[in-house]
């Protein structure tokens, strides 16, 4: 099999309507879950790595690790860097393998943001590989990335910055948010402005970020077994599901991931308290991964048989 870039997945997304989920992994038993669950379920995915999880496995043994598990599967997959923070470390990316990557100036002036996505974008097309920016700015906490404050996406800024900068896909801000702490109240996520930006930007690929659903049954299953995540709450399924069939062609997971695998870790050394082989415990974790983006497939994303 092979590593591919995003365009033709998005463009069938797109026509199809149907989100292609976005996995973060940093080992081999996250991706091989993933992995596992998208050959099961027929569908399109990307793997991404941030920047933390490219400096804990390195980054060649990853793309290695990811061309691997793709072949010994028998699934195609894009493999993408999550909130590239410089064009240095775009640029070490794609000449490292990576299909696709995110450039992210959101953080930026917004004249610095444009500048700097057009020299990712401009670099990382003479390889063939895929672009994502991000305009708005989201609040929360995921890997690296923090952000006190919510700044939505300005439709018409929104036109300006697609064509200025030659990007491929943009992420945008409509109510979603980093970390699993993502609401103290009700959840809202602004679809107006995705609309708005739909009608202005036809065909073009939105991306969310911050996306995870915060399951309460396995927030639960991690605090019962020795965890102590309180008030952790996401994006209701029902939201995710109507974005991903408008105009949202990538939908990016990474919370649900961690939650899940650590639940099932967890659970799994409380019952078995004997056992010290890390195959057993970490590979209930992968099981557990393989059963959530399963879920992702069926109940969110809307992607099954998409390859």
């Amino acid at each position: 099999m092979a590593l591919i870039n995003t365009k033709e997945m998005f463009k069938k997304a797109y026509e199809g309507g149907y989100s292609i989920g976005a996995f973060n992994i940093s080992n081999l038993e996250q991706l091989q879950g993933v992995l596992q669950a998208c050959k099961e379920r027929n569908s399109a995915v990307i793997i991404q790595a941030s920047k933390s999880a490219i400096e804990y496995a390195g980054i060649n043994t990853l793309v290695a690790l990811v061309k691997a598990a793709s072949d010994e599967i028998g699934v195609d997959c894009a493999l993408h860097l999550d909130h590239g923070p410089n064009f240095d470390m775009a640029k070490t990316c794609i000449d490292a393998g990576f299909t696709s990557v995110m450039i992210d100036g959101s953080h930026l002036d917004y004249e610095e943001n444009v500048a700097l996505t057009k020299k990712v974008a401009e670099y990382a097309h003479k390889f063939d590989v895929s672009v994502e920016a991000e305009l708005g700015v989201l609040a929360g906490t995921e890997d690296d990335v923090t952000s006190d404050v919510h700044k939505y996406t300005d439709p018409e800024q929104a036109v300006d910055f697609v064509t200025r900068t030659g990007v491929d896909s943009l992420a945008i801000a409509i109510g979603t948010s980093h970390g699993a702490f993502k609401f103290k109240g009700e959840a809202k996520l602004r679809f107006d402005i995705l609309e708005d930006i739909q009608s202005k930007l036809p065909n073009f690929p939105i991306v969310l970020h911050g996306a995870s659903a915060v399951d309460q049954n396995v927030v639960a299953t991690c605090n019962e077994f020795g965890g102590d995540i309180a008030g952790a709450k996401g994006i209701p399924v029902e939201m995710l599901r109507k974005a991903s069939s408008m105009a949202v062609c990538k939908i990016n997971m990474d919370t649900d991931l961690r939650l899940s695998m650590t639940a099932a870790v967890r659970k799994y050394m409380a019952e078995n308290p004997k056992q010290f082989d890390p195959r057993k415990y970490i590979g209930a974790g992968r099981d557990s991964i393989k059963s959530v983006v399963e879920d992702k497939i069926d109940n969110v994303l809307g992607s099954k048989d998409s390859l």
